[in-house]
């Protein structure tokens, strides 16, 4: 069949169909496949267009909406991801994929489906290592630095996809040329021929190993802004491997009566724009689609929205909603995270994101925050032993499919009930106070001493205070 691949769409979707019927008089036959690859900007109104990681001068709402409000159908089916310049709390609406329109599906978070036995899969966002290890804790109204992380590629999806590779068979990829943006004279739009097997429905299907991993690893999903790894053999958890066996494939097929069609059964969740009438404060809402409702019914798995407005309700996650305009300048929202050591994150461009323009200088910095040294050091309480050790520790919240042996924590030190001044026992006839304590330096050191920050001058003035006795 006859696939079409597009680059960063930027909403232009009339320019791409027109492309296409080009292609189609040009070419041997018809286009059967529309492949989108970020940047598709399905923006439906003006609440949209404020979701969109641009400068305001980026903001314009092209022409989506036609196809969102019925006024137009997309020719092709068309497949799209996202990547970081997207009305992200429409593609909130659909973390496990859906219809954004009639015959236009999004992937979400990361998806596999089927159409003509031609497996497709892709991932949407970008990477940013100091989110990587987070949960999708963003929701709308967003602020100033979510509106940004909304789009950073997280682990959970990555390890999902990977339960789905092949093992010991070989898995057939095609490849094609980097694509440019939707403008004049410029290479948007490929064509390529890919083998599928004409025994197999023309219309899409969801893939059963996808959906069996998305079953396995529901009790994975955070919603907190936490660092957390997922779980590997490392002694550390009581299970890491969530591939699809074929009981569990058989399990879903049976909850889906054997059915993988992928339902047409898209529905207008939020007003479309409307010339005529513009709604330039429009309110911004969280939305449960009806889509991702009906999918996690279906599979038995969680709508992440529905559990994102209950953390809301219960702890605040969320922030409340800041003007965009105000970041075009300055982005201060991308903090990295305390521990990450990850020192890609030190970057404040990430040479693999998609620019605007040449000269566009608006995309992600990072911001080093300075200690007040005015601030005296604190030394940690014993009620206090546990939070403080814990932000040494590279261990974050576990699910419930982890557990840590005995083994693990026999030797750990442990903070008992007394005064905060006893001693703390090793288990092995010391306590913490003989215990020696390296120099992170050279035993001659300068004069002059680095700054240390704020979270390290307990630890450093108790060396000092050490060496000076």
């Amino acid at each position: 069949m006859r696939v079409a691949v597009a680059g960063c769409c930027h909403g232009e979707l009339d320019k791409i169909y027109e492309t296409l019927a080009l292609a189609e008089r040009r070419g041997p036959g018809r286009i059967d496949l529309l492949l989108c690859c970020g940047d598709f900007q399905a923006v439906r109104n003006e609440a949209d267009l404020r979701c969109m990681a641009v400068p305001p001068k980026y903001r314009h709402m092209q022409t989506f909406y036609r196809y969102y409000s019925g006024e137009k159908k997309a020719p092709v089916l068309t497949i799209f991801i996202g990547g970081n310049h997207e009305a992200s709390n429409h593609l909130q609406e659909l973390p496990y994929g859906g219809w954004v329109a009639p015959n236009i599906y999004y992937l979400g978070l990361a998806g596999v489906v089927k159409y003509r036995g031609v497996r497709i899969g892709g991932i949407s966002g970008i990477f940013k290592s100091h989110d990587y290890r987070k949960g999708h804790f963003e929701c709308p109204p967003y602020n100033a630095a979510t509106v940004r992380s909304i789009y950073h590629v997280r682990n959970i999806e990555v390890y999902k996809l990977k339960q789905t590779m092949d093992k010991g068979q070989s898995t057939k990829a095609t490849k094609f040329l980097a694509l440019d943006k939707c403008l004049p004279h410029r290479d948007f739009l490929q064509v390529i021929e890919v083998e599928h097997d004409p025994s197999a429905p023309d219309y899409l299907e969801y893939d059963a190993e996808w959906l069996t991993v998305l079953r396995a690893t529901d009790d994975l999903i955070n919603v907190t802004e936490r660092l957390w790894n997922m779980p590997e053999n490392n002694g550390l958890h009581t299970r890491w491997d969530y591939s699809a066996t074929k009981e569990a494939i058989n399990e879903v097929l049976e909850k889906l009566n054997h059915d993988l069609k992928v339902p047409n059964n898209f529905s207008i969740t939020a007003a479309c724009y409307d010339p005529s009438k513009p709604q330039t404060q429009m309110q911004l809402v969280h939305r449960i689609s009806p889509q991702t409702t009906e999918f996690c019914a279906q599979l038995g798995i969680t709508d992440i929205n529905v559990r994102l407005q209950k953390a809301k309700e219960d702890q605040h996650l969320c922030g409340d909603y800041e003007g965009q305009d105000d970041t075009e300048g300055n982005d201060s929202g991308e903090d990295p995270s305390e521990y990450n050591t990850d020192t890609s994150a030190l970057s404040s461009i990430n040479p693999d994101e998609i620019m605007l323009d040449e000269e566009e200088e608006y995309d992600d910095s990072i911001v080093s925050a300075h200690s007040d040294t005015n601030t005296p050091s604190v030394e940690p309480s014993c009620d206090q032993a546990s939070d403080f050790s814990a932000s040494f520790s590279d261990i974050r919240i576990l699910p419930s499919s982890m557990t840590v042996s005995s083994d693990d924590t026999s030797g750990s030190p442990v903070c008992k009930e007394g005064n905060s001044g006893d001693p703390v026992d090793l288990g092995d006839g010391k306590d913490l106070t003989t215990v020696p304590l390296k120099r992170l330096s050279d035993e001659h050191e300068p004069e002059q001493r680095k700054k240390i920050k704020r979270r390290n001058q307990a630890i450093y003035a108790a060396v000092d205070d050490n060496d000076t006795a």
